[in-house]
């Protein structure tokens, strides 16, 4: 190559860089959007493929999630979507994508006590996994801007406390909203432990996020396009991290005529004192749920009509089995050489192999059956699941107290 001369690329160099840098883009704006791990069938599914893809990394976090169907945070004309890895949003109500509140949740590092403050609090779905972590002597607040997303965050909770299978597994503590400004709360409110802004933060907003935060407080924010990790660790210092490229709307500034006085956001107190009946009630449950099975982690939740997905693929297993098995039977009639092992060939021991796993094309594998489907039973050819016991509530009721105590030590919830 002669001196000075440049060195023209191709069009198909310049074609495949392209096509490089378009992949690249599309692979960080799947994170930014969601998208980064496949879609479930149903909550265990998708909490499955966000363990797979390492965007859960913790048993804590992982409880949290399997404890609270996602789909139950959205309106019944859209549940389809909800085990999919994408944000939704409808009018003011909004939810992140899963993989973004499973990295949000891992950063925060919870643990049970801490004081929790959601600025963005939309649906409370966050909260709500949050408060299970936190146990019943933690904080948990949350500011939204819209009253009637508060309401609905509101209704959720109160169908979660009164409904869930998983609520007696865990000591919750309640989240409670305020309206308000997240940029407006008042200089008098205290401090938090755990700190989390649900929509982007620009530079300038970034020192009032940060004294919100406690020494040694974590807050996780989307800072500039990047969901942000920010330790407090002394009055005057801090350990910034970066976690991945994220995408969220901006806060809403707050809007004021020229004369007007900001109106400052009350948070709720930091730390209100129990009533006795309510530190018993706790103290209570504790004790019970001692004297039975520990909530261990979460049992995967099976949808009705994942049986029949599961008799379906056997249906299929066993077709393609039974074609081999006519071919060994009519090599049955084929002399062939004997062995040893009770004069059987192996051609007759492959077939009883193959027959303790699948008899015949549409009977059912009993044992299959037990091990995979578990407590699924078959009745008017429908697949139905027998109701969980719940220990601890068996043990509340079979208490010589009166029925409307019971009922309080339960919560008010529904069988």
């Amino acid at each position: 190559m002669l001196m000075g001369e440049i060195e023209k690329v191709t069009t198909q160099d310049f074609y495949t860089i392209k096509q490089r840098r378009l992949t690249i883009s599309s692979i960080s704006e799947s994170v930014r959007m969601g998208g980064a791990v496949s879609a479930g069938e149903d909550n265990d599914e998708l909490i499955d493929n966000l363990k797979e893809a390492q965007y859960i990394r913790s048993d804590l976090v992982e409880q949290a999630f399997r404890a609270i169907d996602r789909a139950d945070y959205y309106l019944e004309e859209f549940r389809d979507s909800a085990y999919k890895d994408l944000a939704w949003r409808h009018g003011n109500i909004h939810l992140s994508a899963p993989c973004i509140y499973s990295e949000v949740m891992e950063a925060l590092d919870l643990q049970p006590g801490l004081s929790f403050l959601n600025l963005g609090s939309g649906t409370g779905y966050l909260s709500t996994m949050v408060g299970l972590i936190l146990g019943p002597f933690g904080v948990n607040h949350g500011v939204e801007l819209h009253q009637d997303v508060i309401e609905y965050a509101y209704q959720k909770l109160e169908f979660f406390i009164k409904t869930s299978d998983s609520f007696d597994r865990f000591e919750f503590c309640e989240p409670c909203f305020v309206m308000g400004n997240c940029l407006e709360i008042s200089p008098e409110s205290g401090q938090y432990d755990r700190v989390y802004c649900g929509a982007g933060v620009q530079q300038e907003q970034e020192d009032y996020m940060k004294n919100l935060l406690k020494v040694e407080g974590i807050l996780v924010l989307p800072l500039e396009e990047k969901l942000t990790k920010i330790t407090r660790t002394g009055y005057n210092s801090w350990e910034t991290k970066n976690i991945i490229a994220v995408s969220f709307a901006p806060l809403v500034l707050p809007k004021h005529r020229d004369n007007s006085k900001p109106k400052a956001v009350p948070l709720p107190a930091m730390f209100e004192v129990r009533t006795l009946q309510d530190l018993a009630r706790i103290s209570i449950r504790l004790t019970l749920k001692k004297t039975v099975a520990g909530p261990g982690p979460l049992p995967r939740r099976r949808l009705a009509h994942s049986g029949e997905r599961l008799r379906r693929r056997r249906a299929q297993h066993c077709g393609s089995t039974l074609l081999s098995n006519r071919y060994v039977f009519m090599s049955r009639l084929i002399p062939g050489p004997m062995d040893d092992n009770n004069n059987r060939s192996d051609t007759e021991e492959e077939e009883e192999e193959e027959e303790g796993n699948c008899r015949i094309l549409g009977e059912p594998v009993e044992e299959e059956e037990q091990e995979e489907e578990g407590e699924e039973s078959r009745e008017g050819g429908a697949l139905l699941h027998e109701a969980p016991v719940n220990l601890l509530r068996e043990r509340i009721l079979g208490l010589p107290l009166p029925e409307p105590l019971k009922m309080y030590m339960l919560h008010y919830r529904e069988k």
